[in-house]
């Protein structure tokens, strides 16, 4: 059963708006590093609309500024090496994280991740087709895992159903949320097509 959902954005559009203020339990995650300033003007943007419509956010490989926009939490990249979260976090502060395998895995089981996102599930344009993990391999993957697992990568509405035979809790996604589509399901049942 899902029970959460996250977008990644880099810019807001009014589909995104429409589509993302549709679902509930969503969470928005936002890049705020290394950026110039017209992406620092759309991060901010995004942590505006966020806060405006009470949805939780989280910064990525970034404590401090997850702090002080008082973020849900932080997003730690697969990459990110930093093993140990600052102490002056605020109670309830979530980690969550991204692993592509048993190594990622155990990374982010060290960085203190509740949640972990595994990629790529299905295929998308960023992975090839001999990158992708599927149904089997993901499952063989998180079938030990002990912490709440994210399905990400290449989630689209023909294969949205395949996550039930997973034990993803969660997925997480852009282009899911940038068609028309997801409003349609979301107030004609699109809790019961993906539970």
């Amino acid at each position: 059963m899902l029970d959460e959902y996250y977008v990644f954005l880099e810019e807001l559009n009014d589909i995104f708006k429409k589509n993302i203020t549709k679902f509930k339990n969503i969470n928005i995650i936002i890049n705020i590093n290394n950026i110039n300033k017209s992406n620092l003007n759309n991060a901010l943007s995004i942590i505006k609309f966020s806060k405006s419509y009470k949805i939780p956010f989280y910064l990525i490989n970034n404590y401090q500024m997850s702090i002080k926009y008082n973020a849900k939490g932080t997003f730690l990249s697969s990459d990110h090496k930093q093993l140990k979260r600052p102490m002056l976090l605020k109670r309830n502060f979530k980690i969550i994280g991204l692993a592509h395998n048993q190594h990622e895995y155990y990374k982010k089981k060290e960085q203190l991740c509740k949640n972990i996102m595994v990629s790529p599930l299905f295929y998308s344009r960023k992975y090839s087709i001999n990158k992708i993990l599927g149904i089997n391999k993901f499952n063989l993957l998180t079938n030990s895992w002990k912490t709440k697992i994210c399905a990400l990568g290449g989630i689209s509405l023909n294969n949205i159903k395949k996550l039930k035979m997973t034990k993803a809790k969660s997925f997480a996604g852009i282009s899911f949320f940038q068609k028309k589509a997801p409003y349609y399901l979301i107030v004609r049942g699109f809790y019961k097509i993906v539970n």
